[in-house]
């Protein structure tokens, strides 16, 4: 169960959760080349390959990408905004895509949001703590009523009580189900045998320096626990080895 997440989905595929499923490398070449696009102003460096497992919360100077047929994730802290609106123009449609989804959240600040735009045109946004609403744009979603309707309560300790302001579910689990919702898995939940998990979705990793700063330093395989398939991966290393350092 992840305690933090801020990703992007740009979505073509009807069915995106079929495409997860599908045992797709993360297409290393396109993936390195989304992170140069969005980030001109930094050299770029491949780090290692991974799964959203231990890569969906990147620091500020990491980036998480996985590109798939007609689906890819990026996970940047550029997401983790509490007005997801606000985020930069060049991350609503970086890639054409026929739908774009934000979910990000922080169980520690007991913050979630979540956010669509349809052909880069905004469409629904919301974002929140336990007890403060910090964004709510456009039409709520058929999905979102049991939420509001509390059938989806706060998991609180023995003795603990609610705050007389707290909003009817918890923000990370809200942000969760548009998660499972969009792309037909869960961050926060226990994925049952053979239900589609952050552990199955492999990502590549890149680490962004100031221009000019880059080390010469070797990529390593991943430490999440997440490996979706080791020769898969195995090759992806081979491809990132011969790719570092890149500017």
């Amino acid at each position: 169960m992840l305690s933090k997440a801020w990703s992007l989905w740009y979505v073509d595929a009807p069915d995106p959760r079929t495409v997860l499923r599908a045992n797709h490398n993360p297409d290393p070449s396109a993936a390195l080349a989304l992170a140069k696009q969005l980030h001109e102003d930094r050299d770029v460096r491949p780090v290692m390959v991974g799964t959203l497992a231990g890569c969906a919360g990147p620091a500020a100077d990491e980036v998480c990408i996985g590109c798939f047929p007609g689906v890819t994730v990026l996970c940047s802290a550029q997401s983790a905004r509490i007005h997801p609106t606000e985020i930069p123009e060049l991350l609503v449609r970086p890639l054409a895509s026929e739908h774009t989804y934000l979910v990000s959240f922080d169980v520690e600040h007991g913050w979630g949001a979540f956010a669509h735009w349809e052909r880069g045109e905004f469409r629904r946004s919301f974002s929140s703590t336990r007890v403060r609403i910090l964004e709510d744009e456009g039409l709520p979603l058929v999905w979102e009523r049991p939420y509001w309707a509390g059938e989806h309560p706060v998991r609180r300790r023995a003795g603990e009580l609610p705050d007389p302001h707290a909003l009817p579910f918890d923000p990370p689990d809200f942000a969760d189900a548009a998660n499972d919702e969009w792309l037909g898995f869960h961050y926060r939940e226990p994925a049952a045998p053979g239900v589609l998990a952050p552990g199955d979705i492999p990502v590549c990793k890149f680490a962004l320096h100031p221009k000019g700063t880059m080390p010469d330093s070797p990529v390593h395989s991943a430490a999440d626990g997440g490996a979706h398939n080791p020769t898969h991966r195995r090759g992806l290393f081979g491809w990132l080895r011969g790719h570092d350092p890149v500017g």
